[in-house]
């Protein structure tokens, strides 16, 4: 199954700070068995996250995790360029995402991250630091395959239609 991370980054995508945060991404969603290219490197705005997002979804990714520009700068802008290509939000994904990053510093409160549904694709937003990747594609994972299945058509556990 095909996954894309896209990191949001005006310093990344000029050059002058490395992507350590997109790679950690990779990583996992490799680990997890997803087709996974290196992270695309995008600048913020909300314009740039939208176009990349409908260019990954194109490509057949059904699984997009983006990282950065979830905070409260005014560059960032990911949740609001995600919201345009979101047809359906999966609000208990980032409330998590936000109870697992404040456990680690309280500035885990301020993530604005969506999650949702685009087609037939998960689309998350995680911030932009390497451990807040780190701990937020492992909960993006425990329900990823679930999601999966039930955009396929799959019936939840348990649910018996005898």
């Amino acid at each position: 199954m095909r996954a894309a991370v896209i990191t949001v980054s005006d310093r990344s995508a000029a050059g002058t700070r490395d992507d350590l945060a997109g790679p950690v991404a990779v990583e996992a969603l490799r680990a997890a068995g997803f087709d996974c290219d290196a992270p695309t490197i995008i600048p913020d705005g909300a314009e740039p996250v939208r176009n990349e997002l409908v260019r990954a979804l194109a490509a057949g990714a059904r699984l997009v995790v983006t990282s950065g520009g979830t905070g409260i700068a005014p560059r960032d802008r990911t949740p609001e360029g995600t919201a345009e290509v979101l047809e359906r939000e999966i609000p208990g994904i980032p409330e998590e995402l936000r109870r697992v990053g404040a456990a680690v510093a309280p500035g885990g409160l301020l993530s604005r991250g969506l999650a949702g549904i685009a087609g037939r694709a998960l689309v998350v937003n995680l911030p932009g630091s390497p451990a807040a990747v780190r701990d937020g594609i492992a909960v993006v994972l425990s329900v990823a395959g679930h999601v999966l299945e039930q955009l396929d058509g799959a019936d939840h556990p348990g649910t018996d239609h005898a």
